[in-house]
């Protein structure tokens, strides 16, 4: 299959890619991808991405810098855009990475850089003082002077007051820091509590991240889908593949130990099984990986806009991106949502 009108062989013969620098050759510069021209709204933010983020949540921790950078690069080269860290990634080493390739590439204005904030252990939750030292701890990590997607981090945010948080935001942005506000395990009553905020003034949050997948769907249809489609918010999905689950990579039990290896498990009973089978059929049918139909799948969704996901090596990076270049029939949006009923 060719992805975006360009085989992976014409790829790695274009000129100046980066297949073919020599190791003493200069460091690549990002410039124009084979998909660069697919872009789409980020709701309604004013940021235009590609339908797929690059998720840096295994840098610093499963991969190193070299093959993070790698990764990066990949992406880049196939025209993707947009690249999301959190503060809480391998303790701060995830931003440190992506702050690196981006200082060590240049072309940080044509990257929509988005950041998690709220799980670092030195500034946990979303209080005032500790959400001014995590954008100052995330903005000097990454080297950059703006933010330019905001995920507010609620899962261990219980006691603090939206109001308080959405005012402290208000001063980020007045100072430059932060763009556009984005909301992490948001429940639905508190984005409607945001909302009613928001019609008073304070900063509105626009872009919803909610781990969501093929097989873990309960936490985000429901009331929390009904809300966001409502306040017409961008849903860029974390966890698009569970753990690597969904890239039909892993089918057994035995093989993968530690967190992963529990993580994995966790989806290899009958229901995943069922959805896998379902996903090497439409596979097959279509000529593409199967970690590609697992994000076609997401992007059919109401609301969705772009997945973001995981890589660990830098060719994973080609079937994940022609994820965003499939149109789902109907029948198979079905039969891959029946699967996983």
């Amino acid at each position: 299959m060719k992805l975006f009108g360009v085989g992976a062989a014409d790829q790695r013969s274009r000129p100046g890619s980066l297949s073919q620098a020599h190791p003493s050759a200069p460091i690549p510069v990002i410039g124009p991808g084979v998909g660069e021209a697919i872009r789409v709204p980020l709701g309604d933010t004013g940021h235009r991405v590609f339908p797929l983020m690059l998720g840096a949540g295994e840098f610093g921790w499963n991969v190193d810098l070299e093959t993070s950078h790698g990764i990066l690069d990949r992406y880049v080269e196939f025209g993707g855009n947009a690249i999301h860290t959190a503060d809480g990634f391998a303790g701060g080493r995830s931003e440190h990475i992506v702050g690196q390739w981006l200082r060590s590439r240049g072309g940080r204005e044509r990257i929509v850089l988005g950041a998690r904030i709220g799980s670092h252990p030195d500034n946990p939750g979303l209080g005032s003082i500790n959400l001014v030292r995590a954008v100052e701890g995330s903005l000097t990590r990454l080297g950059v002077e703006r933010i330019d997607v905001l995920y507010l981090d609620a899962t261990l945010d219980g006691t603090t007051h939206l109001e308080d948080t959405l005012a402290t935001v208000e001063w980020l942005r007045e100072s430059g820091k932060v763009a556009t506000l984005g909301g992490f395990r948001f429940a639905p009553e508190r984005l409607v509590e945001a909302r009613i905020l928001a019609s008073a003034g304070y900063p509105r949050i626009e872009v919803l991240d909610e781990p969501y997948n093929l097989v873990r769907r309960d936490g985000f249809e429901g009331d929390l889908r009904l809300v966001s489609t409502a306040q017409g918010l961008a849903v860029t999905p974390s966890h698009a593949l569970e753990h690597g689950f969904l890239s039909g990579r892993h089918r057994r039990k035995s093989g993968v130990s530690g967190a992963r290896g529990e993580q994995l498990k966790s989806s290899l009973n009958r229901r995943g099984i069922r959805v896998l089978r379902a996903l090497d059929g439409i596979a097959e049918e279509l000529s593409v990986p199967v970690a590609a139909v697992s994000i076609a799948w997401l992007l059919a969704q109401r609301s969705v806009v772009a997945p973001i996901v995981n890589a660990f090596a830098p060719h994973h990076v080609e079937e994940l991106m022609q994820g965003a270049g499939i149109s789902l029939l109907r029948s198979q949006v079905a039969e891959l949502t029946r699967a996983g009923d």
